[in-house]
């Protein structure tokens, strides 16, 4: 099967980059145990209907946050906290996790500093963070920020983690998310995380430059100038 075949009748602006996401995550989410925190601020669904608790297989515990206070209760879920990353982090979750599980929830908060400093503060260990690279504005309560690689590589060294691993969806026209694992312990996770954090696009365009996006943007004018250059070309050798 193509790359591409998969994805092709799916929704490209919101669903792919999500369905790709969750691929990535089902690689790495059987490696982790104790106790795990969705901090996304709302459902724990993958939106392809299942539960991002299920991928969890070997946690000991699984909790989710919400944003709002007078959300509280509504998954019915047993561990459900109110948090709200914006704000001083209470003690109690200092430290209180072993892997923090964030999905694209980050680029919703203009204090993006201070949510990404208690993200990194919750963890023991582990942080698994899903941002957009390259999406259109898709919230009128607040849509501010996209990442790049290098920006989630620094966020974490300044909060003390080693980013191991950050992957990215490389599909035509399409929205682009950022898959990144970071961890306070990498000598724990060398040879079972994969060092991997490239900007380079694996998939090979030879019109172009091959960094994260490179296909999710059509460049027309490019490859009608690469094409008249080659014309051109080809009339001096037939002179």
């Amino acid at each position: 099967m193509k790359r591409d075949d998969y994805y092709k009748n799916i929704d490209r602006a919101f669903r792919l980059p999500r369905v790709w996401s969750n691929r990535e995550l089902l690689k790495f989410a059987h490696l982790f145990s104790g106790h795990i925190a969705n901090v996304s601020g709302w459902k724990d669904i993958d939106k392809e209907g299942k539960h991002y608790k299920d991928y969890f297989s070997n946690a000991n515990s699984y909790s989710i946050t919400n944003y709002k206070s007078e959300a509280r209760g509504f998954q019915n879920f047993e561990n459900e906290i109110f948090l709200d990353l914006t704000e001083t982090l209470p003690t109690a979750l200092v430290n209180n996790f072993d892997v923090v599980f964030n999905h694209t929830v980050l680029e919703h908060i203009y204090e993006v500093h201070t949510a990404f400093k208690n993200l990194c503060a919750m963890t023991k260990d582990v942080a698994i963070v899903v941002v957009p690279f390259l999406q259109e504005m898709h919230a009128d309560y607040g849509d501010f920020w996209r990442f790049t690689p290098l920006t989630m590589d620094k966020l974490f060294k300044e909060n003390g983690m080693d980013m191991m691993y950050c992957s990215f969806n490389s599909h035509k026209n399409a929205s682009v998310y950022l898959f990144c694992i970071a961890t306070k312990n990498k000598a724990i996770w060398l040879g079972v995380i994969p060092e991997s954090k490239s900007y380079i696009d694996p998939y090979n365009d030879a019109n172009r430059q091959n960094w994260v996006g490179c296909h999710a943007i059509e460049n027309h004018h490019k490859k009608s100038s690469l094409l008249k250059r080659i014309f051109n070309r080809i009339n001096k050798w037939l002179e």
